[in-house]
């Protein structure tokens, strides 16, 4: 087992390893840019170095200062969290070659199933359902058209590299497709360093359903069940929860028997996130893996009872799986409301002091969090502040309790999200379990009501 772990991370994420670690006996170094010299993680890890100035490029993506401080305090393994260099194969590679282990998978994995058509060419092989689409990268634009109108509008152009909604465009008509495909190209280029785009069908109103698996380096497989993430800002998750009130049963072991032998069928060993939409009549389509530890794991811990870090750390430690799928059990259900740094009705960021600060707490409540009162929310990174996530025996009394923690959260200084976490739990939808990705734009357009400090 690993003696010290570098967390190339910051905020909750890196509090969430630290715990863990600590919890195994496993030293911790934070790592740190000058902006977040006062941050959480810096103060409960065992030992902190700065890597550089604010912006991310040359402190959080710095590789050459994350393995000089790995190297400097004598650090065995990274553990880089999600975002920034979590699904970074040169990144992965560049920790092989200076003999620390990265707690993730190879970078030849993350170069197979980190770009979306290399996953989408795996998937294939494994039999596992795939939407109509391009069988590779779109080569230009006369090839785009031939495709789309085999697979007949609207369609969707994503980007092979990347996600987080950019590089990725509907087209429902033939006469927008070659500027899509030029303005798709351009962002692609911009945020992944590849224009490289493939084609898809589009579903009007899709579910989005994802299955967490642990593989380890003998060849076994599992699945912790899947997450309802279907709650969605601009592609941007804000409230998951387990299981999904989208599957009954015999459609949640399909779903986890298929991303199961998609993964055994790939070499993959460690954690990781495979992705489906589900269609209007409930056949699920792959869309794309994640090899990395998720924003939303919390909920898959509060029902299966796993801790998925000391899970992942295990895994890259070279240790066997120590479950089967028959032991792996779930109880009651799990709801996750991200609560972000933004403006409530018009989303922008909204950075600055937090002059008082307030947590729920109580029976089936879990807060995972960086922040504290008199912190400062940079501009420089991710809104996230905090996670609220709870668990109850069935999907009503976790409303109730979700609700009621919402109600208890105090953030003052700058404006959240919470109060638009209220509204669509309020809904009618969510309450009834019957929503789809388009939930929250439907919301907004008639009139959701949120109040305006958040």
């Amino acid at each position: 087992m690993f003696r010290k772990i570098l967390i190339a991370n910051r905020g909750e994420i890196a509090l969430r390893i630290i715990r863990t670690c600590r919890e195994m006996g496993i030293a911790t170094v934070a790592v740190h840019s000058t902006a977040d010299v006062q941050a959480l993680h810096v103060r409960f890890a065992d030992e902190a170095v700065c890597i550089g100035p604010p912006q991310a490029r040359q402190s959080y993506l710095n590789v050459p200062s994350i393995i000089a401080a790995a190297e400097l305090t004598g650090a065995d393994a990274i553990h880089p969290g999600y975002g920034f260099l979590s699904e970074n194969a040169e990144f992965a590679e560049v920790c092989r070659n200076c003999a620390i282990a990265f707690i993730g998978p190879s970078p030849e994995a993350i170069r197979l199933l980190g770009n979306k058509v290399h996953a989408r060419e795996a998937m294939a092989r494994a039999g596992v359902p795939l939407l109509p689409g391009s069988k590779g990268v779109v080569a230009g634009e006369e090839q785009l058209e031939r495709v789309a109108a085999d697979v007949g509008f609207p369609v969707i152009l994503k980007a092979a590299a990347g996600g987080g909604g950019r590089g990725m465009k509907i087209v429902r008509e033939p006469g927008g497709l070659r500027l899509a495909f030029r303005t798709a190209q351009a962002e692609a280029a911009a945020s992944f360093g590849s224009p490289d785009l493939f084609v898809e069908r589009y579903i009007e109103q899709p579910r989005h359903v994802e299955i967490q698996i642990l593989a380890d380096q003998k060849g076994s497989v599992v699945h912790l069940g899947e997450r309802e993430c279907s709650v969605q800002r601009r592609h941007q998750k804000l409230i998951e929860e387990s299981p999904s009130p989208a599957l009954d049963e015999a459609t949640s072991a399909r779903l986890g028997k298929a991303a199961v032998e998609a993964v055994r069928g790939t070499g993959y060993a460690t954690v990781g996130t495979l992705e489906f939409l589900l269609d209007e009549r409930g056949d699920f389509f792959f869309m794309e893996m994640n090899t990395r530890i998720q924003v939303e794991h919390p909920v898959t811990e509060a029902v299966t009872g796993i801790d998925i870090v000391r899970e992942q750390i295990e895994l890259a430690a070279g240790e066997p799986l120590r479950r089967t799928q028959r032991s792996i059990k779930r109880s009651g259900h799990a709801i996750e409301c991200r609560i972000n740094a933004e403006d409530p009705v018009t989303f922008a960021p909204s950075p600055g002091r937090i002059t008082g600060y307030h947590v729920p707490g109580g029976l089936g409540v879990r807060v995972d969090s960086g922040v504290y009162e008199q912190y400062v929310v940079q501009p420089y990174y991710d809104s996230l502040l905090a996670k609220v996530i709870v668990h109850a025996p069935t999907r009503e009394a976790a409303l109730g309790r979700m609700r009621r923690a919402l109600g208890e959260i105090v953030v003052e200084g700058i404006r959240t999200n919470v109060s638009f976490q209220k509204a669509v739990l309020a809904s009618d939808a969510f309450g009834r379990g019957r929503y789809d990705t388009r939930l929250a734009e439907r919301l907004l357009a008639e009139g959701l009501p949120v109040e305006a400090a958040g």
